[in-house]
Formats: C-alpha cells, structure tokens, sequence
C-alpha cells in the first residue's frame, strides 16, 4: 500500500465534505483503492449519484468539468489516485 501524496490527502478531503462521510477521514481513504466497488476490499463503495456529487465538487475546487458521458469515466473515477490525475493533467 502506497500513501497519499499531498494532492491526494486534499482530493480526499473534498470527497469526505461532498459526500458528508462521516465514519472516515481523508487519511484513511487508500488512494489506489476502488471508490466504487462494493466488494472491493477498502473500496468506499460509492454510487452514481456520489459521482456526480464529485464531479461537481471536483468542477468548484479545481475548475476541472467530468462529463457524464466521457467513455473514460471508468478508469479516471477508479481510485483517488486516478481521479487525481486526471485534474494534475487537465490543469497541468
């Protein structure tokens, strides 16, 4: 298991307040970890309806739009280390 880098630990603590998670802290989101796989172990277990919540918390923090219907939601919403590249490039 890798840490999460400073720019991880800051996505984490967006996702915490969008999506009001109350029974974890950002440091204990595991950033290569699945965020919606429900039988994933150390997953979050989001939905579709927190991925919005994302999405547009992620369209006020970092001024980054993720479109519904991008083909390659699947791999960018995958883990918090993968949700945190995709804003490093489209800002970079």
């Amino acid at each position: 298991m890798s840490e999460q880098t400073e720019q991880e630990r800051e996505l984490a603590e967006v996702l915490i307040e969008a999506l009001e998670l109350e029974d974890i802290s950002a440091e204990e989101i595991i950033a290569q970890a699945p965020l919606f796989d429900i039988n994933a172990p150390d997953s979050l277990g989001l939905d579709s309806i927190d991925a919005l919540e994302i999405s547009l918390a992620i369209a006020k923090k970092y001024q980054v739009q993720l479109k519904a219907d991008d083909e390659n939601n699947k791999s960018i919403f995958y883990s918090l280390r993968s949700l945190n590249q995709y804003i490093q490039d489209q800002n970079g």
